[in-house]
């Protein structure tokens, strides 16, 4: 049985990435599809050829046993001299010692080399037992798409609905996704089988998002080929530093400005919340500066339970400035009467 060079199948070296190699599938998918050439079984056998060393290359451990076991493949197995794989003379008969394997006709359209290393072939999602139907092989879902969105603090504490403008990918209506017209290069999208289109889109921001969160929007990402469906957009968040709030986790802390009679005496002070609310903090007599007050249920709202944090108030007492005779003469005196109680 003859050794698939996959690499030279997608036209890319050994040591290709991951997206160079999506990007030469792709490439090469798009010129043999079958619905481009329809009824040219050289293209679509090709295409077949194409499906299967990406199916291969795109999986690392596919894609390890195979680099590991190279053109002598046979040879690992331990075939007998003079005999084929296996100990197979022929399709269907087997030799003494030989392990089972059925070359017959089978529906994943994979080869023989294929099935041998790998055995019948699943989807591509790890289900071994489902097998691949030629539609499925013409139908691939086209890839996601990231795209870094910034919010503020006060979205990701109460949540609501942004709209966004997006680079839409299209398959490019000139040459249907393959890049050539008339064996030149598409003069539309350059080659690249596709066209972008600016797209406004409303997306919800859940509340609690925080930095790195990803927001899923369905069917926005890359075209499928063959009329797969189209790959998603996921929105990659980030969180605009706010001057008022400092996140930690599902808790906020917030700085509040006490003034010095307050703080000695007692009474209360206005607490800011993200959505623009304010509650009344109770500031109990002699009250130090920097002490925070925990306010049970106001912070960041958790992402996966809907459960609240807290929001801690930091007291920031207020020195008087500008202080009259009257209120001079009053610190003297209280600085007199704590010097003669010390």
């Amino acid at each position: 049985m003859e050794y698939k060079d996959y690499y030279k199948v997608l036209g890319v070296e050994r040591k290709a990435s991951q997206d160079e190699i999506k990007k030469a599938f792709r490439k090469l998918a798009r010129r043999h599809h079958p619905d481009v050439n329809p009824g040219d079984k050289k293209a679509e056998m090709r295409f077949k050829e194409i499906n299967e060393a990406y199916e291969v290359l795109s999986d690392p451990e596919k894609r390890h046993k195979y680099d590991t076991l190279g053109p002598n493949w046979q040879e690992q197995f331990g075939a007998p001299a003079g005999t084929g794989p296996f100990g197979r003379t022929s399709r269907g008969g087997s030799r003494g010692g030989g392990i089972p394997f059925d070359f017959d006709t089978d529906p994943t359209h994979f080869s023989d080399f294929f099935e041998t290393l790998f055995g019948r072939a699943g989807s591509r999602t790890g289900r071994t037992s489902t097998t691949t139907t030629a539609d499925q092989l013409r139908q691939r879902q086209g890839d996601n798409i990231e795209q870094p969105v910034e919010v503020s603090l006060q979205e990701a504490y109460s949540g609501g609905a942004r709209k966004f403008v997006v680079q839409s990918p299209e398959v490019c209506g000139t040459c249907l996704g393959i890049g050539e017209v008339n064996g030149k290069t598409c003069p539309t999208c350059q080659g690249q089988g596709q066209t972008t289109r600016t797209k406004h889109i409303e997306v919800r921001i859940p509340p609690g998002v925080d930095n790195g969160s990803r927001v899923r929007v369905a069917g926005e990402g890359q075209p499928g080929i063959g009329g797969g469906p189209r790959g998603d957009l996921f929105l990659v968040i980030s969180i605009r530093p706010d001057p008022n709030f400092e996140r930690r986790g599902d808790d906020l802390v917030t700085e509040i400005p006490v003034d010095l009679t307050t703080a000695m005496l007692g009474g209360e002070a206005p607490v800011a919340t993200p959505d623009g609310k304010r509650l009344l903090l109770t500031i109990p007599p002699e009250t130090q500066n920097g002490q925070e007050f925990r306010l049970t249920g106001k912070g960041m709202p958790n992402l996966r339970s809907g459960l609240r944090g807290n929001l801690y108030a930091r007291v920031r007492v207020m020195l008087p400035t500008r202080l009259t005779p009257h209120e001079k003469e009053l610190f003297a005196e209280l600085a007199r009467g704590r010097g003669a109680r010390s």
